[in-house]
């Protein structure tokens, strides 16, 4: 079954705000999991892999060295240099929050990467967003893929002119700066084209506007999203009420 595109931006969105209510280790393992199965059966797994571990690598880490080595409210201490101590509660604090982060990032990441932005801008324009602003919208969403796979290109590209890429951490820095460059650079080129590309096909133009592209919207998936932001928003009531009552 082919979802809309709202579907899939409900889908992402309510699974990564359960799960962060939820706060369960095993919620959140399990939606990795899902995320990494559906990223396979969509075909977009290295792509998504590269993303997430641009992403989640430097943040995981600093939340096991803030909490695994400057938790409070950690008792049993497993090692301590000074004022830094790395206790199990720490850990399992750091953990916890890692793996809700991982979560979350990857659902959010499923979805730019498979949603078809013509369907979501067509979907967009039929319910009365400006052609102008929905494309927008939908570029927003798919920015980490174009960056990724542009990315992707650059480094082939330098690798054949001889650049030595692979190695240590600091050599990987080192050659970060003349991937960037040409990033920004080609990225900003690209938008002038495709602003001129917009404007030839009217999108700043005013009065009605006619699409041929037809997304269909089956009643069963407008009623699942109705449930899916539902239960997000119960969710976040139920967690802020248990913080409240908690302070």
């Amino acid at each position: 079954m082919q979802l809309h595109p709202f579907t899939s931006l409900a889908a992402a969105g309510s699974t990564a705000v359960l799960t962060t209510a939820a706060a369960s280790l095993p919620l959140s393992l399990a939606v990795i999991a899902a995320a990494a199965c559906l990223s396979v059966a969509g075909g977009v797994e290295r792509r998504m892999a590269a993303a997430a571990a641009g992403i989640l690598v430097p943040l995981v880490l600093s939340l096991f060295i803030l909490h695994g080595l400057f938790f409070p409210e950690g008792a049993a201490v497993l090692a301590q240099w000074g004022p830094a101590r790395v206790t199990v509660e720490g850990l399992q604090f750091a953990l916890d929050r890692a793996t809700q982060l991982s979560a979350s990032v990857l659902v959010l990441l499923l979805c730019s990467f498979t949603i078809s932005v013509p369907d979501l801008v067509a979907s967009l324009s039929a319910r009365g967003v400006h052609a102008r602003f929905a494309f927008v919208l939908a570029s927003t969403l798919t920015l980490l893929p174009a960056i990724t796979t542009r990315l992707g290109r650059i480094r082939h590209a330098q690798e054949a002119r001889g650049l030595v890429i692979t190695g240590g951490v600091f050599r990987r820095m080192t050659a970060f700066r003349w991937q960037a460059v040409p990033l920004v650079l080609s990225l900003v080129d690209e938008a002038g084209t495709r602003a001129a590309a917009l404007e030839a096909r009217g999108f700043g133009g005013p009065g009605a506007r006619t699409s041929y592209r037809e997304v269909p919207d089956p009643p069963f998936q407008r009623r699942l999203r109705l449930v899916l932001l539902l239960a997000a928003a119960a969710a976040t009531v139920v967690r802020l009420g248990q913080s409240w009552v908690g302070s």
